[in-house]
């Protein structure tokens, strides 16, 4: 069973963060150029939050919100969620399930090593599962079965 750290392998994507006091539009264009959903906000050298699609569509509601001159650190999700880099793939999709997230910060030995999404999870679990038929089928040999005769007798 994959780990998150496998995850990551197979992802190879840097971690890509954004300062806390920069604009929701700064955050926005990164997000655009690198074609991302979601952007972790630093301060100092510290990530304290999430700033996501789906973030930018509840501050669009929020009276006076101008992405011009917003700070991304005022609108971004926080706390963020961090699991261990041999958190395996079940326990995973439980804590997105559990916690409500769609996003989990990996770490290792102290470092943080990247983000895992939910979208990286399930296409994990897919090919986990693909993995998995593949075998059986090689295991099951269907040579043996062609002659059955449910519940017929052999007529001669």
């Amino acid at each position: 069973m994959q780990t998150a750290e496998d995850i990551l392998k197979d992802k190879n994507t840097e971690i890509l963060s954004i300062a806390y006091d920069q604009t929701v539009l700064k955050a926005c264009q990164t997000m655009t150029e690198k074609k991302i959903g979601a952007i972790l906000v630093r301060n100092n050298d510290e990530f304290v939050g999430i700033w996501t699609e789906r973030d930018l569509l509840h501050s669009i509601g929020t009276p006076g919100f101008n992405p011009s001159t917003a700070r991304i650190g005022d609108y971004m999700s926080a706390p963020l969620h961090t699991v261990p880099h041999g958190t395996r793939l079940h326990k995973l999709s439980e804590m997105f399930l559990g916690l409500f997230v769609r996003h989990l910060l990996v770490e290792k030995e102290g470092e943080y090593i990247g983000l895992i999404s939910i979208g990286d999870a399930l296409r994990a679990n897919l090919l986990e599962q693909d993995r998995r038929f593949k075998a059986y089928n090689e295991f099951v040999n269907w040579d043996f079965y062609e002659n059955w005769r449910w519940g017929r007798e052999k007529r001669t």
